[in-house]
């Protein structure tokens, strides 16, 4: 008895290439949400140091508070390996401690403007001052 060669299903190549690219994403999306998110971290505490050490606590205090607030939950939650919320906690602090810096440093150069604005003015008096000293030293030598 002869025996042909089998014949697989014209569907079996498909299927099989379908469930190696399902089985292929699910190990990837399952690795991806595994790893801790170092990198925001680093960044984060960089961040909120800069906030801090930049005067923050005095000029934006707010922002400062929240960002501090934010980077220790997100050490929690990267302790407690929740990297998803660790990473979105440390992005939100990150974001609050840029605000908190840019505010600090809008605040500092307000206050070096007013500086060199009452600086101006005082200039301005001294030689209002100087010219009538001026004048009444001419109206004196004219006499």
């Amino acid at each position: 008895m002869k025996t042909g060669p089998s014949r697989a299903s014209p569907f079996s190549a498909p299927r099989a290439l379908l469930a190696s690219l399902v089985l292929g994403g699910g190990l990837l999306l399952a690795g991806c949400a595994g790893n801790p998110p170092t990198a925001q971290m680093a960044v984060t505490q960089s961040a909120v140091n800069e906030a801090v050490s930049g005067g923050g606590n005095q000029f934006a205090p707010i922002e400062t508070k929240s960002a501090q607030d934010k980077w220790t939950q997100a050490q929690a939650a990267l302790s407690n390996e929740k990297y998803d919320e660790a990473k979105q906690l440390a992005e939100q602090a990150e974001w609050d401690a840029r605000l908190a810096t840019r505010k600090t440093q809008a605040a500092k150069a307000a206050a070096a403007l007013q500086d060199a604005q009452n600086s101006i003015q005082q200039i301005r008096e001294e030689g209002q001052i100087n010219l009538q000293l001026q004048q009444n030293l001419q109206k004196k030598v004219q006499q």
